[in-house]
């Protein structure tokens, strides 16, 4: 059976969305910067891509991975869009995607053992916004203390994508083909998944564009 096939929930539907979009949903998305990578390879819904450094902010929170994403969303917006900064400053730009993982309970940033699919209260999970290109260390607004902002090396991600709502079931299943998929090519994978959630909320779950990565060992 062909991945199209297989994905269901994804590449049947990713590849066919940007034709049905509407123009204001199209907007949102083109209007936004997002991480600079280059495509090593890609296959159907899949691809492998070399990403470019990259500075995030970043806060953890804990609970179910739906409530947590709330409080951490709003915190991460207070802080971009200058509402609770220490020393103010300019505007950032929202950029795309909104990047969250499951966290170890003990380290606050450190990356995890594989993910659980069950999702409980004592959960941790850390949501990045990507900062634009524009910025540096040094030019980006003082962040307050419960946001950390910090670099993301270079690295090489493997990645799927699919539409929909994000559920625990649709993650949990992308996860299962990206696994497959990268054992298939070969690859050794460093660290653990991660999800990417490009769209506004209102738009429809048909339309949206979601990702599941995981970083793997550059050969």
């Amino acid at each position: 059976m062909g991945w199209t096939k297989r994905l269901g929930i994804g590449v049947g539907v990713a590849l066919g969305a940007a034709a049905v979009a509407s123009v204001s949903y199209a907007q949102y998305r083109d209007g936004s910067e997002e991480p600079a990578y280059a495509i090593v390879a890609a296959e159907e819904a899949f691809e492998l891509r070399d990403y470019e450094p990259m500075i995030v902010a970043e806060v953890v929170h804990s609970g179910d991975r739906r409530q947590a994403s709330g409080r951490s969303f709003r915190r991460l917006a207070a802080y971009i869009f200058g509402q609770d900064r220490p020393d103010g400053g300019e505007k950032i730009a929202m950029t795309a995607p909104v990047l969250q993982e499951r966290v170890d309970q003990d380290q606050k940033i450190a990356m995890t053992a594989p993910v659980l699919q069950e999702e409980t209260e004592t959960d941790r999970w850390r949501m990045r916004f990507v900062m634009p290109a524009k910025f540096t260390m040094d030019t980006l607004p003082t962040a307050p203390d419960d946001i950390t902002l910090t670099t993301v090396p270079a690295r090489r991600v493997a990645a799927v994508k699919f539409n929909g709502y994000g559920s625990a079931s649709d993650l949990a299943q992308m996860e299962d083909f990206l696994s497959e998929w990268v054992g298939k090519q070969g690859l050794t994978p460093k660290g653990d998944f991660e999800y990417a959630f490009y769209d506004a909320p209102m738009v429809p779950g048909q339309m949206r564009r979601n990702e599941v990565l995981i970083e793997v060992v550059v050969p």
